[in-house]
């Protein structure tokens, strides 16, 4: 399950950045041209629907995708000090997997994606040029099934391949880049609802300019819906899941006070659904198949921001009795919260159930050896996980699941071995890096344990933090002057990106 590790990070992490963030995306601002936030949220906004260049090339041509590709990067590291993310390696491979799959139906001419999974309930998507996506855990909670979770991705997709950011900013004609920047940090804005005292600071009037700034005309929702409807095709998905995921949408707004943060940038209305539904009618109706990875990944996100674990088992046997979720999906619910609820001879009899069940299912087997590591038999779980590990080496899940048993259970050196190796893997990954550092300070290796740190720091923008690390490392290298090379090397790497990041 989402382990305390994971939980311990999340916390450190708001500790951390508390107020970073704000900061930081008001140097952004000010270093692409503007003076004060208030000019980014106070850009003119039009009611009428503006008029789209030639929608063959969706091109731009004050933009270019390099400039677009440069100042994504920099907003990702801002927002990554601002927003927390998913420490959960299952929705996060998840979710990876499924982009990058329907990414290669789309138009996009870049394959190059950074994809990001905010812990948020509510239901937002969004898509950032620069190939930036991402999705907040609520969507999950939105969409019934993951034919209605890909239609959102497709949209999104669409947004990126057709460069509606550039194309809007163009027909502004403003200053293009410093627009730009203004129209990326709204983003982040809006996105911030953890009650930070520089983000709570923004009026009601600011918050509208927000809304409009981000809310893409209709012509380029009719575009992303026509695309991504295309892109969902060639992936082999139901296209009757976008009127489906709209109407699920719309639903949502009747008994609550404030829209979804989708909503607010893509406004959808019942002859957008009608639009979409006669759309899909051109396509043969078929059946599709039910995606239970999809379930489980969906019940993983109900449950991490629950600690209520007594309600969580009783709901999930109710699930049990209900047609929700498959009864497999629906047990492996029950197996999560009975372990959580430290209920671990009921949770190993069902784990056991699933395993024999589907012996293929890397959710099943690490759901068993988190029961086994939850009763203190750290060995018979990195066994387990181990053995899973054989065919499935590259498996992001499995292997942080293994380092947090591996560090839970005291075998401090293999854990580092395993986390040097996959880091190699995934050297974008901030949870990854944080658990080598954590695990490095347990080995007594200090100097990794800065050079680690570094580079969480520098992933997250906090640029500051991460030329402290890498000096103090810096001190603790005498007579190897390859590795002193190669953190002074760092070191200027990091100065250079803090030194982009205010350009």
């Amino acid at each position: 399950m989402f382990s305390r590790l994971a939980l311990n990070h999340t916390h450190q992490r708001k500790q951390l950045f508390k107020g970073l963030g704000i900061k930081c995306l008001g140097a952004f601002i000010k270093c692409s041209g503007t003076f004060a936030v208030t000019l980014a949220l106070a850009l003119p906004s039009q009611a009428a629907d503006l008029p789209l260049p030639d929608l063959g090339s969706a091109g731009s041509g004050v933009i270019t995708p390099a400039q677009e590709y440069e100042l994504g990067q920099k907003w990702l590291r801002i927002y990554r000090a601002q927003v927390p993310t998913t420490n959960d390696p299952f929705v996060l491979s998840y979710t990876e997997k499924l982009i990058y799959g329907i990414s290669r139906y789309s138009d996009l001419t870049d394959s190059r994606l950074s994809i990001l999974v905010v812990e948020n309930p509510s239901l937002n998507a969004f898509a950032v040029p620069g190939g930036v996506v991402g999705i907040h855990t609520g969507l999950f909670n939105y969409a019934e099934n993951e034919q209605q979770f890909s239609s959102v991705i497709a949209h999104e997709l669409a947004h990126l391949s057709q460069r509606h950011y550039a194309r809007k900013v163009e027909e502004q004609q403003q200053n293009t880049m410093i627009t730009l920047a203004a129209l990326l940090a709204s983003v982040i804005v809006a996105a911030t609802t953890d009650g930070d005292a520089g983000i709570a600071a923004i009026s009601a009037t600011q918050a509208a300019a927000i809304d409009a700034q981000l809310r893409f005309s209709r012509g380029m929702e009719q575009e992303a819906d026509r695309i991504g409807m295309e892109t969902l095709v060639r992936a082999g998905m139901d296209p009757y899941a976008m009127p489906a995921m709209f109407e699920q949408i719309l639903k949502s707004t009747r008994y609550s006070r404030r829209p979804p943060e989708f909503l607010l940038t893509h406004p959808v209305t019942e002859s957008r659904i009608s639009d979409s539904r006669n759309r899909a009618q051109q396509y043969p109706k078929k059946f599709y198949e039910k995606s239970t990875e999809y379930e489980l990944v969906k019940i993983r996100v109900s449950l991490n921001n629950t600690n209520n674990y007594g309600e969580d088992v009783r709901r999930f046997e109710n699930e049990l009795r209900g047609n929700r979720f498959s009864k497999l999906a629906a047990q492996y619910g029950l197996v999560l919260s009975l372990t959580r609820a430290g209920k671990t001879e009921r949770a190993l009899t069902l784990a056991e159930e699933l395993v024999a069940a589907e012996p293929e299912n890397i959710y099943f087997a690490v759901a068993r050896a988190d029961v086994y590591a939850e009763k203190g038999d750290f060995e018979t779980a990195v066994k387990a996980l181990q053995e899973k590990l054989k065919t499935h080496p590259n498996h992001h899940a499995l292997n942080v699941r293994l380092a947090e048993v591996l560090m839970k259970g005291g075998r401090y050196n293999e854990c580092a071995e395993l986390l040097n190796r996959h880091v190699q893997r995934r050297p974008n990954d901030d949870y990854v890096w944080y658990l080598l550092a954590e695990v490095q300070g347990l080995t007594g290796n200090i100097l990794q344990v800065h050079l680690a740190r570094a580079e969480y720091f520098a992933l997250n923008g906090i640029f500051s933090k991460s030329e402290i690390q890498l000096r103090h490392a810096l001190k603790r290298v005498k007579d190897d002057e390859h590795q002193k090379a190669k953190i002074e090397e760092r070191l200027k790497e990091v100065r250079q990106l803090e030194r982009e990041t205010l350009l």
